[in-house]
């Protein structure tokens, strides 16, 4: 692996020193610098010249500031003659915007997907995107990781709950948990949400039986948590014993960790895709992070040895 060279932007450089821990490597020498009126410059400080670079950013809040900023250290990398760079994306923000779903929007993921492949990006490693079909909005190799093994070995350690059930928040969200489903041989429910904005949303019913269950609730993000926490209460309402959420990414915006806080959830299953704030470390005491460390190390590993990454996308 002599000329693999692993870069960290600013937005989470405790994930990028784990993944180098595990390939038994350090952060490539670059620094990012922000001029007075606000402008970015990232400037490389080792030769990268025919080398397999990887360029690790999530492009979490402040989302443009992270986009900026992934983009000209690609530019920088290119220009510097690397000879493959990899985007790293263990969050891909603007995912959401992934459709016209009204007259006159724009598909803002697929403008993020060219930007990304014009600043000269080879490929593109992510995990957990909203939709899986924006991985067809880029015209460069894709892997899609899932954070489902991880979560999934993580539950089995800490042995399963008696009586449980999965629970999907809402019906875009069923494939997700029904694969949970599957593999842990348990029930599946189903809310049924109506979306009044983009942070409040309607329970109208659950579509299964959570009475006297032990709810494990998946999701594949949790943004200002009104759909969670609706469906952690609706859940109680109906006789559940426990509510317990695993999500891949703590986007915790607006009033999250408020209504965290307040729902009747015992356990929150987090990974470290977006590092936590401050105020959620402070706040949410029932919460468990997992890092994907390991998992975006090993995908890294196999993309610069060309081998195949597919046997991680989603283990059986």
């Amino acid at each position: 692996m002599n000329k693999l060279k692993l870069f960290s932007g600013s937005s989470n450089i405790p994930l990028s020193k784990k993944i180098a821990n595990y390939l038994g490597t350090e952060l490539a020498q670059g620094k990012v610098m922000t001029f007075p009126d606000g402008e970015i410059l990232v400037k490389v400080d080792e030769d990268v010249r025919g080398c397999d670079v990887f360029v690790i950013q999530s492009t979490c809040h402040p989302v443009n500031v992270y986009l900026v900023e992934l983009l000209i250290y690609i530019d920088c990398l290119r220009r510097a003659s690397a000879a493959r760079i990899t985007a790293v994306l263990p969050y891909f923000g603007y995912a959401r915007q992934d459709r016209k779903d009204e007259g006159r929007v724009p598909i803002t993921a697929k403008l993020v997907a060219n930007l990304i492949s014009t600043a000269g990006a080879d490929r593109v490693l992510t995990v957990d995107l909203h939709a899986a079909q924006i991985q067809g909005f880029f015209d460069i190799p894709v892997d899609h990781l899932m954070a489902e093994p991880v979560i999934s070995s993580y539950l089995q350690r800490v042995h399963l709950a008696e009586d449980m059930v999965l629970v999907s928040p809402d019906v875009g969200n069923v494939k997700r948990a029904r694969r949970y489903a599957e593999r842990f041989n348990v029930e599946l429910a189903i809310i049924d949400k109506r979306r009044l904005s983009g942070s409040d949303t309607v329970i109208e019913h659950i579509i299964g039986n959570v009475e006297g269950k032990n709810v494990l609730m998946v999701d594949d993000l949790i943004a200002t948590a009104g759909t969670v926490c609706n469906a952690a209460f609706l859940c109680k309402e109906k006789g559940a014993k426990s509510i317990r959420i695993a999500a891949t990414h703590p986007i915790l915006c607006g009033p999250a960790i408020e209504r965290l806080v307040e729902a009747p959830i015992e356990n929150i299953i987090l990974t470290d895709t977006i590092p936590l704030s401050q105020k959620a470390q402070e706040e949410l005491d029932n919460v468990t992070v997992l890092t994907m460390a390991e998992l975006l190390g090993e995908a890294i590993r196999r993309i610069h040895r060309n081998e195949s990454v597919s046997s991680l996308f989603l283990t059986g």
